[in-house]
């Protein structure tokens, strides 16, 4: 049998075009799709890293001891915000409230301060922004400064028979609250109840403190651990034990 010169013809021009488009068409969405999975990867890795710059600074809420609220991160321990990103991974100058590292700081020592894209985090007071995507990425730590700075801790003071010390017994309770004082060291802060016993104090930062209350005439002291939550008003009632007055 003699084959037909046709039947042994190659591809045409117009064939060989139309693979090399299709080849290309495929390339072109192959191409795309790592891309987005790229950029999705980066994305997941941006947030993931954003998270964790907030449990550094303002701790993990799922943490408790004892039914309590065990970890307040940077701003628990010190009382004040970071002044940069640096002060989670190094002592911003011989705090003794310091108890960092908070954050590893990677293979160099400004790894955690780079978004995905390598471009570097911008933190302003409560907001951490990654700007590397093209477009921002947020994370807000908290509604403002103040829900982590100036809280309120309130309460009662009355003794044994439940009675408050009047007008007449005012000076003799000392109530002393220690806490950090945002720059590095820890601060005793008195006052006084009012006649009805109650007492209040402004301006306390996240955190687990201490509050004392002191009776003068006999040095008689009662500790309690105060935990301060984010933009509450913390309410203690103090039974003193001991028949006061």
């Amino acid at each position: 049998m003699i084959r037909s010169i046709a039947d042994n013809h190659g591809f045409t021009l117009i064939e060989l075009v139309v693979i090399i488009l299709v080849i290309g068409v495929l390339a072109t969405i192959a191409g795309l799709r790592m891309s987005e999975t790229i950029q999705t990867a980066r994305l997941e890795q941006t947030k993931k890293e954003l998270d964790q710059m907030t449990r550094a600074i303002v701790g993990n809420p799922d943490l408790y001891s004892h039914g309590t609220r065990s970890d307040f991160g940077f701003v628990g321990d010190n009382g004040t915000l970071p002044g940069s990103l640096d002060d989670l991974v190094q002592n911003p100058g011989g705090w003794s409230t310091w108890n960092g590292p908070y954050m590893q700081p990677g293979l160099s020592s400004d790894d955690f301060k780079r978004d995905a894209w390598n471009s570097y985090y911008q933190y302003v007071d409560t907001l951490i922004r990654s700007v590397g995507s093209g477009s921002n990425i947020d994370k807000l730590i908290a509604p403002s400064s103040a829900a982590l700075l100036s809280n309120t801790v309130s309460g009662w003071v009355v003794d044994a028979d439940r009675e408050p010390p009047g007008s007449v017994n005012v000076d003799s309770i000392v109530i002393v609250l220690t806490c950090p004082d945002g720059a590095g060291n820890v601060t005793d802060i008195p006052t006084n109840s009012d006649a009805h016993g109650q007492f209040r104090y402004s301006g306390v930062p996240i955190g687990n403190h201490t509050l004392r209350i002191i009776h003068e005439p006999s040095g008689d002291t009662l500790s309690l651990a105060v935990t301060v939550y984010p933009g509450r008003d913390t309410s203690v009632d103090i039974v003193f034990p001991a028949d006061l007055w």
